[in-house]
């Protein structure tokens, strides 16, 4: 039985942090994915500009809405917390592509296996052809064997001319 449960003992209606923690592999690497589309577009890195400018604009020259003096110490940790969600998504997606790729190269090798021995089957195929076809009497062949076979015809034919000339004349 799974996870040593007993179908005997009804189950409490406790729910462990563990239950909220299974996500489906497949929609949060669907996640990462349009994450780092997202993160490799030019839009995002005009907005992420705009939003640099902007914060920067506001705590050097507004003296009442300073939140974050000059070091600016609130956006380096807003930077380094957008760096640390996008490295992993960003892996996470590039590994999704990865098996993808995985998947695609080994149905390459096989489809070029069948092909080869299919090619190859085509080959011998051909050749057995070729050799059948060799040994086939062709109409040149057969020609060529009945006028050796019967040199005598074009010499009986030459000597009944005369003759037919000669029952002609009498």
């Amino acid at each position: 039985m799974a996870d040593g449960q007993r179908l005997d003992i009804p189950r409490g209606r406790t729910r462990s942090i563990a239950s909220f923690l299974r996500l489906n592999p497949d929609a949060v690497g669907r996640f990462a994915e349009g994450i780092a589309r997202f993160l490799g577009t030019g839009r995002f890195l005009a907005v992420q500009t705009i939003i640099v400018i902007v914060w920067i604009t506001v705590n050097v020259v507004a003296v009442r809405l300073r939140w974050d003096p000059y070091p600016f110490i609130l956006l380096n940790l807003a930077f380094s917390t957008q760096a640390a969600y996008a490295a992993p998504l960003i892996l996470l997606a590039q590994n999704r592509q990865a098996d993808r790729d995985r998947v695609q190269a080994e149905e390459d090798r096989a489809r070029a296996a069948t092909t080869r021995a299919d090619t190859e089957y085509l080959a011998r195929e051909l050749a057995a052809l070729r050799v059948a076809i060799g040994e086939l009497a062709t109409r040149d062949f057969i020609r060529g064997e009945l006028n050796r076979l019967s040199p005598d015809d074009g010499e009986a034919e030459r000597r009944d001319r005369p003759r037919r000339r000669d029952a002609a004349s009498s």
